[in-house]
């Protein structure tokens, strides 16, 4: 295997890298922003894990268990995905500080949990911290020239590319100045979701026409482009009509009816 290509720089796409990276594989990170965090960067609350380091040095009796109860509790309906989230919660909170030095030593209880499990550190927006610190050692590696990882900005996935037998075997982009190319090899998609596209054909007029008309706090580059690429090569897609509706955006008052609002 040449390389990996991620296709989607947020915390699931960083993270993705490095796991990558860790296994000894080159790789590649397409993003069509010009730069990387997507809704990551957003986040204000932290991230749950139980059973963690920072949970025991402060005497937290949380466990996987407990998480799970109150994630199924929440409305979850599978629970082997349920499994998947609490059970490798801990390890995953672990690895961004034991792998980047990202403090998440303040931990606290948030709606929806009876144990406090959302970590975060000392600085104001944890989302941003955290994905900052995944991009910053990827930046590293990727200009130390060694090879093993490359950045791809201000670049659009178009299509993924199948082989003779139907695998995706890599992807055909565009580049800033209008060029295109091609990238082999497995692809990962971690583009995010679609609430900020509102064309007449998007994956929200179609799973959630009820929201379409709602303005979104998601940063305009989520428009689905994963979901629709995948698709189009025979990927089933599941649990679309579940989009949050979120309760706050700040409303610039020279453009009170766009559509994309900043995240209050």
């Amino acid at each position: 295997m040449q390389q990996v290509i991620v296709v989607g720089g947020g915390l699931g796409g960083l993270s993705a890298a490095h796991t990558v990276l860790e296994h000894g594989i080159k790789v590649v990170v397409i993003d069509k922003n010009a730069f990387f965090g997507g809704n990551s960067t957003k986040a204000t609350s932290g991230i749950n894990g139980a059973l963690t380091r920072a949970q025991r040095n402060l005497k937290i009796a949380d466990s996987p268990e407990i998480f799970s109860e109150d994630t199924m509790r929440g409305g979850a309906s599978r629970p082997d995905l349920v499994k998947v989230l609490c059970e490798e919660s801990a390890p995953s909170v672990d690895w961004i500080t034991d792998a980047f030095g990202v403090d998440l030593s303040l931990v606290s209880r948030l709606g929806g949990h009876s144990m406090p499990r959302t970590h975060r550190g000392k600085e104001r927006f944890p989302g941003m911290t955290i994905t900052y610190g995944l991009m910053e050692k990827l930046e590293e590696i990727a200009e130390s020239g060694d090879g093993r990882a490359r950045i791809l900005l201000k670049t659009k996935v178009d299509r993924l590319l199948m082989d003779k037998d139907g695998n995706v075997c890599g992807c055909e982009c565009t580049s800033a100045d209008g060029k295109k190319f091609q990238e082999h090899g497995p692809v990962v998609i971690a583009t995010g979701g679609f609430g900020a596209d509102f064309t007449a054909d998007s994956l929200l007029s179609k799973h959630r026409p009820d929201l379409s008309h709602l303005p979104t706090t998601n940063g305009d580059h989520c428009t689905g482009d994963g979901l629709k690429m995948s698709a189009a090569v025979g990927a089933d897609l599941v649990d679309l009509e579940w989009v949050q509706v979120h309760p706050t955006g700040l409303v610039h008052p020279e453009e009170p009816d766009a559509k994309v609002k900043f995240l209050a």
